[in-house]
Order: structure tokens, then sequence, then C-alpha cells
């Protein structure tokens, strides 16, 4: 199974006067995993069915390779597809289910045998192709789903929530599970999803969508260093960054209960800066009253009234509620974001 480069170019897409996608340009590599991520009502899940031929763009074209897909009926778009609801027939046997794409191609029985047999034992199921979805666990139903995109060796593989319905333990086990097997099939994948762990940890690059429109489209270190603007700041990172809002002006930044001297001129005017939980510490000159204090395992989360101004950050010890800490942090992990929430970079006046 080998996979293939897939191309959206000038994709939109409305239904009635709602813009559900505005004009999307992306270029998956073949053999690569990208996720679509962003929050319900993005547009992810919108790319996705116009990927799989579900839904007919309004402009713009798809292309799988050299060829032009999005006129195809999406039988003939050679693409894999699993669903959020695995769409499982309960009447069928997990062999059944599994053999239902062969089935429709009209595949010898040997043929359809020796196929879902060994995609069956690839994903740890050839034992249990006799039960019927209801006889086996969440997971197996997941694997199940999986096997029947894979059995007619796709190049292009669909995903869409397929983790939301497992518990937390099992996702996990899952996420990695298909991590392996997509790399070792080399099969291009694209997963949608709303968890940005899940999307950190199994993509190779992730497609950060908005209000319909894509924000960002790097790898998973970018994404998290290096956030375009103030959305992917706030909603990529566990927790998400502290954004304070104030004014940059005369190499400080200045906000309700902070002043920062900022380590590079930066173009006066208003903005935000950004720092992430775990680049704060205890002990600084930063003044503040503990809120909150979360047990996470080894590490606190802390919340921190600066005078008005709200952060959380981590910490490996205890701070007792009401009292007041002060807190630091390295100069070079500040972000810096402009009045329309884009990144903006340390420059002189």
């Amino acid at each position: 199974m080998r996979g293939i480069r897939v191309r959206l170019e000038g994709l939109s897409k409305s239904f009635g006067s709602i813009a559900a996608l505005r004009t999307l340009d992306l270029d998956i590599r073949a053999g690569e995993l990208v996720a679509f991520l962003g929050p319900s009502g993005c547009g992810k899940t919108t790319t996705l069915l116009m990927i799989a031929g579900i839904y007919q763009p309004t402009s713009g074209v798809i292309h799988f390779g050299d060829r032009r897909v999005d006129h195809l009926h999406p039988r003939d778009r050679d693409v894999g597809m699993v669903f959020q609801s695995y769409a499982l027939y309960p009447h069928l046997t997990l062999f059944e289910n599994i053999a239902f794409p062969l089935r429709l191609k009209r595949q010898s029985q040997e043929e359809v045998k020796r196929r879902v047999q060994q995609t069956a034992d690839l994903l740890g199921i050839g034992h249990l192709l006799d039960r019927r979805p209801a006889e086996v666990s969440g997971g197996q139903q997941q694997r199940t789903a999986l096997a029947r995109a894979l059995v007619k060796e796709p190049q292009v593989l669909l995903l869409d929530e397929p983790l939301s319905n497992l518990d937390a333990q099992i996702r996990l086990q899952a996420r990695s599970e298909i991590r392996r097997l997509q790399q070792d099939l080399g099969v291009t994948c694209i997963l949608v999803t709303h968890d940005q762990a899940e999307a950190l940890a199994m993509a190779d690059r992730v497609a950060a969508f908005s209000e319909g429109a894509l924000q960002q489209f790097a790898t998973p270190d970018d994404l998290y260093l290096r956030p375009v603007n103030t959305f992917v700041a706030g909603f990529v990172g566990h927790p998400p960054m502290n954004l304070i809002p104030g004014t940059f002006q005369d190499g400080e930044f200045s906000a309700r209960g902070v002043r920062v001297a900022l380590p590079m001129p930066v173009l006066p005017g208003s903005g935000s800066i950004g720092l992430r939980p775990e680049d704060l510490v205890l002990g600084g000159a930063i003044r503040g009253r503990v809120l909150v204090v979360e047990t996470l395992g080894r590490q606190v989360l802390v919340t921190i009234d600066l005078d008005g101004t709200t952060v959380k950050m981590l910490a490996d010890t205890r701070p007792a509620i009401g009292t007041q800490v002060g807190i630091g942090y390295s100069p070079g992990s500040l972000h810096y974001f402009g009045s329309d929430g884009r990144r903006i970079e340390a420059r002189t006046a």
C-alpha cells in the first residue's frame, strides 16, 4: 500500500448563505499523516467530506497525485474512511463488516478471505472475526472499522474523530497503534480531531482551523513553539498559553498587574504577550495572589491573580491558596501578538 499526494486548491464550501469553509489551499505529501485540528464548526470535517466526495465543493479543485478527483464519485476516489460512530453493520460478523467493500468490488471468495484475515491480523482482531460488533469492546469495534477502511488498500485514509468514543486509556493505546500502522503501510492519512494532544502526538503536520479558515499548517513543534496568532496559541497546548492583553510602549509591555521589560525593541501599540504555563516559575519580580491549586500528579496547576490579570502556571511545589507569590520567566519564552491577534516578531521601532 502506497500513499499519494493530496492537493487542495482554492477549496470552499457554502451551505446557503453560510460559508463553512473559505478558500483553502493545502498540499499534503504522499505518505504523510496530517491532522485537521479545531473546535466544532471550524470547517475541518467539511474539508474531509469534500476530499471523500460526500460533499461537493462550492469552488476549488482536489487532486490525488496528478489526477483531479473533485468531480468523481466517492467509490472512484480510492479512499478509505473511518467515521466517528464506526458505522458497523450490527447484524454482520466482523469478517463480513471488513469484507463489505471487497464484496462490492466483486472480489473472489478466496481473495476476500485472504485480505480480510491479513488485515484483521495486522490490527490484532483476527481471532474475533466470527463475532458481531455488540460482542466485542469499543476498541475492537474501532479496529474493525479501521480494518474495513484498509482492506481495499486505499491511497488515502480519512479518519473522522476515530478515537472520540473510546475511554482515555484505550484512546492512548489506539492512537499509537494507528500511527504505527500508518507509517508501516505508507498510506497518506488525514485525521480530523478536536483534541490537540491527539493531533500533536500523531501527525507529521497539523492544519489548525477556526471559523471556516485555515489558521496555520505546520509541524507539531512549530505549531506549539511558534503559533502564528492568538487562536493557535490559545488552542494548542494543555494548559493553554496565558494571553495577556496590554500595550507595547518605550521598550515595555504593560497590562493590569503586569509590567515587562522587553528583551528587544517591539513596535509600539496595543497587543498581547503570551507565556505558556510551563515557562513560568515560582519566585520572581511579578507579584500575585494564589487563587486555585489543582493537582496534576507530580505537578500542580496554579491560578494566580496579578492585580486583575489571571495567569496559570505549572509548579513542582504547592503554594497555599490566598498567599502572595512571586513569579518569573525567561525572556526567550515570551510570545508577542499585535492588536489583530497575529504573531509579531521583536524588531526595531
